[in-house]
């Protein structure tokens, strides 16, 4: 498993030069490139109190949702194939605080 740490604001690297307005946030990208490359499981978690990267405390809005909380994609697939995603996308994870976990994966019938 990886953990990758981001700002819900930061948006995704759009091929076709779509205006930044309405390129899909990062943290979409992530999931969906995830699922095309055959991982096992791909979620965004919104965090609610924090900071990432040395940053400074975030907390949720009240009214609004606050841009700069931190936000966790979790990855879950085989080492080799979350290597090879962190290469891939590298341009994209580039400053991203990664944390690799060993987990097991079990199949129950």
């Amino acid at each position: 498993m990886i953990r990758i740490y981001l700002k819900p604001r930061e948006k995704a690297v759009e091929s076709t030069l779509k205006r930044f307005w309405h390129a899909k946030p990062l943290y979409r990208q992530l999931v969906e490139q995830a699922k095309a490359s055959g991982l096992v499981n791909a979620i965004a978690h919104q965090t609610h109190y924090g900071y990432s990267n040395h940053g400074r405390v975030q907390a949720e809005g009240y009214e609004l949702a606050n841009p700069e909380l931190t936000m966790c994609v979790e990855l879950i697939g085989a080492r080799e194939q979350l290597e090879a995603f962190c290469a891939t996308h590298g341009a994209v994870l580039a400053n991203k605080v990664i944390v690799y976990k060993h987990l097991e994966h079990w199949r129950v019938s």
